[in-house]
């Protein structure tokens, strides 16, 4: 499988330890740089008011099958956790869009760090899945 990055997330994080646990816990504004190649691709999203960001954990490495997430005391398997460090270096998030320049998308929330490397964009569709039921079971500690 071939991955070709569509541009370069520029936040003000400059290392792990500087970032947010979650995008809904940043107030920190980030640029979105696309490439200009891909920048047609970019007309209409500012109909939108939040993006999902696929991106590159490109400075983690290595994983684990068994994890200690993060507030928890318990190991856990590790597609049941957010644990950053996974066989495939990939992560999302959600932001707030707050306008676009040209190649240049402009958001709110950001949690990554500088320079990431950007797959892609998704629109974010709170209802898209309206009418499941979810659970988040160990999480929210209750049993399944």
């Amino acid at each position: 499988m071939k991955i070709k990055p569509i541009g370069i997330i520029h936040s003000p994080f400059k290392c792990k330890q500087e970032t947010p646990i979650q995008p809904f816990r940043s107030k920190a504004v980030g640029e979105i740089e696309v490439f200009k190649e891909y920048e047609l691709g970019l007309d209409d999203i500012e109909s939108f008011s939040h993006l999902i960001l696929i991106y590159e954990f490109h400075r983690s490495r290595g994983f684990s099958l068994k994890v200690n997430p993060l507030l928890d005391d318990r190991l856990r398997g590790l597609f049941s956790t957010r644990v950053p460090r996974r066989p495939n270096q990939i992560r999302l998030s959600v932001v707030k869009l707050i306008r676009r320049r040209g190649n240049i998308i402009f958001v709110n929330g950001i949690d990554v760090i500088d320079g990431t490397p950007l797959l892609d964009i998704k629109l974010y569709l709170p209802d898209f899945n309206s009418g499941e039921e979810v659970r988040t079971c160990w999480i929210t500690g209750r049993t399944q």
